[in-house]
C-alpha cells in the first residue's frame, strides 16, 4: 500500500453530494449572479407574484430587493430607483396611494440628482408620478396633487409642462369639491 494515497470515506465529493448551494459554489468556483445581474428578473418573478394573486408577497420581495440593491449600490443610483418605483406601484395597486405617490415623488427626485431635471428618465418618471395621481380616488388626489406640484415644480420649474398639468387638475379638483 502506497503511504501517499488519501482514501476518503464518502468518495468523491460533488455538489450532488452535499445538495447545497453554496457548497456548489465554493466547488466549482462559480457563484450566483452579481445583483446588478438579476435585478430586471427579480423585479419581472415580482410582477408575476402579483399578478399570480399575491399582492402582499410581492410587496415583501419588493421591499426586500430596496435592502439588497441600497446595500450593494447605496441610496443614489439608479437601480435603487428602479425598485423604489416599482415598490410605488405596487403600493398603488394595493390602494395605498400615499405610499404610491410618495414614492413616485422620491424616484422622481432621486433621478434629478443622479440624471439631471431634463434627462429623458427623469422627464419619464416625472409623467409616471402624474399619471399615477391622475388615478388616485378624488378623496385623496387633492393632498397628494399639492405634494406633487411642489416636487415637480422643485424638480423641473412652475413653467414645466408636469407643473401645468397638475395645477390645472388640481383646480378642476377644487372646483368640483365646491359645487
Amino acid at each position: 500500500m502506497d503511504d501517499d494515497t488519501l482514501y476518503r470515506p464518502w468518495g468523491t465529493v460533488t455538489p450532488a453530494f452535499w445538495g447545497s448551494a453554496a457548497v456548489a459554489e465554493l466547488t466549482t468556483g462559480t457563484g450566483p449572479a452579481p445583483l446588478a445581474d438579476t435585478v430586471q428578473a427579480r423585479l419581472a418573478a415580482i410582477a408575476g407574484t402579483y399578478t399570480s394573486g399575491e399582492p402582499d408577497r410581492a410587496a415583501a420581495l419588493a421591499q426586500e430587493l430596496d435592502g439588497e440593491v441600497t446595500s450593494e449600490f447605496g441610496a443614489a443610483h439608479l437601480r435603487t430607483a428602479e425598485v423604489r418605483e416599482v415598490r410605488g406601484y405596487l403600493a398603488h395597486l394595493t390602494g395605498d396611494h400615499h405610499s404610491a405617490v410618495s414614492w413616485y415623488l422620491h424616484v422622481v427626485q432621486l433621478r434629478a440628482g443622479l440624471q439631471g431635471p431634463q434627462h429623458p428618465d427623469t422627464v419619464g418618471a416625472s409623467r409616471r408620478a402624474y399619471s399615477l395621481w391622475r388615478n388616485v380616488p378624488e378623496a385623496d388626489a387633492v393632498p397628494l396633487g399639492i405634494e406633487l406640484l411642489s416636487t415637480v415644480t422643485a424638480v423641473h420649474g412652475p413653467d414645466s409642462a408636469v407643473a401645468q398639468h397638475t395645477r390645472e387638475r388640481l383646480a378642476t379638483l377644487s372646483q368640483q369639491a365646491t359645487d
